[in-house]
């Protein structure tokens, strides 16, 4: 039992979609419940926690994985550089996740909400740009959050939740292939490189 929960630990294919369902439900159900308490506040913040919970897991899905492989001697590289990559992802996140918690209409919030969003954006980006398609729902959340317009505001909204879809769809498609993201992304450059 213990080597098939670590198998599962270590699985990163699993990770991206789980991260997602759960960001899913948690965002759904805090919706669903603040509509009937505060009608209109009810969706503010949901874009930028479902960012914030999305990547939290992953930071913290990389976290447990390096501590699985850590206690099985398995790991390869710094253990130190690889505890500071999941955290440089956990933290923002944290920091994003809990600040979404809190909407409010007021600008301060609405700006530093922006800023945790870039931010998280940025740390995505500059640990590989593989991780772009994972920055884009963070840079959509902050061109919303700054924009003054409400058609501008919601095309922005709109692309946010179409940008979460496709990620998704391709976490469920990684989920089923069962490979590695070298092994995934390899075979898939080979499909759409021409020959």
């Amino acid at each position: 039992m213990t080597a098939r929960l670590a198998a599962l630990v270590l699985d990163e294919s699993k990770w991206l979609a789980f991260a997602m369902l759960l960001a899913a439900l948690v965002v759904g159900a805090r919706v669903l419940g603040r509509a009937r308490q505060v009608p209109g506040s009810a969706t503010l913040g949901a874009p930028s926690l479902f960012h914030a919970l999305v990547i939290g897991t992953m930071g913290f899905g990389h976290l447990l994985a390096v501590t699985v492989k850590l206690a099985q001697g398995t790991l390869r590289g710094s253990p130190w550089v690889l505890l500071l990559l999941g955290l440089a992802l956990l933290v923002p996140a944290a920091l994003l996740g809990r600040q979404a918690l809190r909407p409010s209409a007021e600008a301060a919030w609405r700006r530093r909400t922006a800023a945790l969003n870039g931010c998280l954006a940025l740390v995505l980006l500059a640990l590989g740009l593989h991780n772009a398609p994972l920055a884009v729902p963070g840079l959509l959340n902050l061109a919303y959050l700054l924009q003054t317009r409400r058609g501008l505001g919601l095309a922005l909204l709109g692309a946010t939740w179409l940008a979460n879809l496709a990620l998704l769809a391709g976490a469920l498609v990684f989920a089923a292939s069962g490979q590695s993201f070298e092994q995934f992304s390899a075979e898939y450059e080979g499909a759409v490189e021409p020959r």
